[in-house]
């Protein structure tokens, strides 16, 4: 039976890679101790999550560990050793605000502890696929120099700029722009999942992620967009749009299509590859398109107000080209479309509001 290591096992990512793999018989080690609840209180807790998975699958060990506890992760390792066959690394503190409020904390979880598991992984199951759940924003606010047009909704790169047709790809530089210190944490990890398959041959690869949601995100105002908005819309709570007229543009890709491509890139790994990873041109939306989605699923009118303070390194356009990983993997494919993302969204909204109708 094939071994998966997964942190951030209860998160959306995680939780999803714990139930595909677990469903495809692999015996499955978690590792997840809520840290979202502290980092962005009660309603973002995975415990429900982590439940959930311990009592649908039997394969599924989970241990409620620190990711920083070196020493923990250490004994963990020692104890599987070559037997890990996979490390999927999903954990992290992914707020842009959150870490500018404890700076050294958010690089202890998102940059050390990488490097920490980095090492382990080295030292007993080396020949393990290590795949990192990275993010657009190591590429800071290098999207907002773009040739951008304004629309009635939204913002749009110029038709005649190369990235209009697929989004943006992996050759935008990373450096000498405004990361927030998120994306700085971010970024020293991503660099160092290249490294080790670049300088230990390591089979590494850097996922870089715009918005991933799924029924399954403990979305906050902090941090989960969609998902957020669409609890909102089925609350009747209200929502604030910060910034750029509400016009900015995300694409967004479904948790489960994200770890679909993980299980491509496992089976025919490369040595520190990095991916763009998003939902592309065939699922994108402004806030301003994403209310009135919201909208129109829910049946209610929202109430919306604006902040005209964008939040600091924000992208006002993003969309991500994925064409490089469809040429490497050519068998991945999407399976939810932007229509499909809302519905799942709201179907679990509704459930987690009671199953009312709105």
């Amino acid at each position: 039976m094939p071994v998966a290591l997964i942190t951030g096992s209860a998160g959306l990512v995680g939780s999803a890679a714990v139930a595909s793999f677990a469903r495809k018989g692999w015996q499955v080690i978690g590792i997840d101790n809520d840290q979202r609840r502290e980092f962005f209180g009660p309603a973002a807790s995975t415990r429900r999550t982590r439940e959930a998975l311990c009592d649908e699958f039997s394969t599924y060990q989970h241990h409620d560990l620190d990711i920083r506890d070196q020493p923990a992760l250490a004994k963990l390792f020692t104890r599987q050793g070559s037997d890990i066959d996979l490390v999927i690394h999903a954990a992290a503190q992914p707020s842009h605000d959150w870490a500018a409020s404890a700076p050294l904390v958010d690089f202890e979880i998102n940059a050390m502890s990488t490097l920490h598991l980095l090492e382990l992984t080295r030292q007993h199951c080396p020949s393990a696929v290590f795949i990192f759940v990275s993010t657009n924003k190591v590429y800071g606010d290098m999207p907002n120099s773009l040739p951008l047009v304004e629309q009635p909704t939204r913002w749009e790169v110029d038709a005649a700029h190369e990235y209009a047709a697929n989004g943006i790809d992996e050759s935008m530089r990373v450096d000498r722009t405004l990361h927030s210190l998120f994306g700085s944490s971010k970024t020293a990890a991503d660099i160092l999942v290249q490294e080790y398959g670049h300088y230990f041959g390591m089979r590494t690869g850097s996922f870089r992620c715009s918005c991933i949601t799924g029924g399954n995100h403990a979305a906050v105002e902090q941090h989960g967009f969609l998902a957020y908005l669409m609890k909102c819309a089925v609350a009747k709570k209200p929502y604030v749009i910060y910034g750029y007229k509400g016009k900015q543009v995300r694409d967004h890709l479904h948790a489960e299509d994200l770890v679909a491509a993980f299980e491509q890139f496992y089976l025919n790994p490369r040595a520190g590859e990095v991916y763009n990873m998003g939902g592309s041109r065939q699922s994108n939306c402004s806030v301003q398109e994403a209310i009135e989605l919201c909208q129109q699923a829910t049946g209610n009118t929202m109430s919306v107000t604006y902040e005209d303070s964008a939040r600091k390194g924000d992208h006002i356009w993003w969309i991500s080209d994925v064409s490089k990983f469809r040429h490497d993997y050519p068998d991945w494919n999407f399976r939810y479309d932007l229509d499909g993302v809302v519905a799942s969204l709201y179907a679990s909204a509704r459930r987690a509001n009671g199953g009312e109708k709105p």
